[in-house]
């Protein structure tokens, strides 16, 4: 998905088109899953919660409150409100700092410092909203290094009418270096569950949409652009699932009605036997 606050450099690779190749799910066992069915907070022993204003100059105020499991799902509802930013400083340069009103809250759940996981399958079936001004994902961040040189990987993105299967590393001259892929999808496609999955490897990472493959990129291709050799996807990631609105991406929610839903079913990791 996310902090696109440095310039966008798509790289739409050939490999997309065939490189990847399918994987048996028999070749795969579950290590990790999260089936939401138990009602209430999610799961503690999983997830931890991004608070405040965060990135990209967004419009939600984010809280462990608009997050909660309720008949197999997990639900991360976003809502239009009127409540003063506690962090709010009249004259402040900073744009999490200079409104004095919270307009939206929203969740983002995270699993850092409590899972992580370097390579394998990754699934989830889930419904978006896809009305202007959200802008849904479920991404994983590397545990080292700072961003983009930890790594990015948005599997399931949406804004502005387009989904997005994205993969950044830090590029030349300091900049992030994307590698994207975007479909077009409407209101009949966004009324109805679908499945986005990541098959992620030694050598390549591919991503998929209803078993669609939306892009694939070797590894090779992804080590960062500063000499250092690192490669910041041939390490650990977290991931997180979050309900976003408006800021750098998300469009105008103004003509938008609140509340609104980011469903998840459930969340599945697997890896090699």
């Amino acid at each position: 998905m996310k902090i696109k606050n440095l310039i966008f450099a798509t790289l739409v690779l050939s490999s997309c088109t065939g490189m990847a190749q399918e994987k048996p799910k028999d070749a795969y066992q579950l290590v990790w899953a999260d089936e939401f069915n138990q009602d209430g907070a999610p799961n503690p022993n999983n997830w931890n919660y991004e608070k405040g204003f965060v990135r990209n100059e967004e419009l939600q105020w984010y809280q462990p409150d608009n997050a909660r499991c309720e008949n197999g799902l997990l639900i991360i509802e976003a809502k239009k409100v009127n409540l003063p930013n506690p962090n709010y400083k009249a004259g402040s340069k900073s744009w999490r700092e200079n409104r004095p009103n919270i307009e939206y809250t929203s969740s983002c759940l995270i699993t850092q410092g409590k899972q992580q996981w370097q390579y394998g399958r990754f699934e989830i079936r889930a419904k978006i909203d896809i009305r202007l001004g959200l802008w849904p994902a479920w991404w994983t961040l590397g545990v080292q290094k700072p961003w983009p040189a930890n790594g990015e990987i948005d599997i399931m993105e949406f804004y502005r009418g387009k989904i997005l299967a994205n993969i950044a590393c830090l590029g030349t001259s300091n900049k992030t270096e994307w590698h994207s892929k975007t479909q077009s999808v409407d209101s009949t496609w966004a009324s109805q569950f679908h499945t986005w999955r990541m098959d992620w490897d030694e050598e390549h990472i591919a991503l998929y949409v209803d078993d669609q493959l939306m892009i694939s990129t070797p590894l090779s291709q992804l080590e960062n652009k500063d000499g250092s050799g690192f490669n910041p996807f041939k390490q650990p990631h977290y991931m997180l699932f979050d309900l976003a609105i408006g800021g750098q991406n998300g469009g105008d929610p103004s003509n938008t009605t609140f509340p609104n839903r980011f469903e998840v079913d459930y969340v599945r990791v697997y890896q090699k036997k």
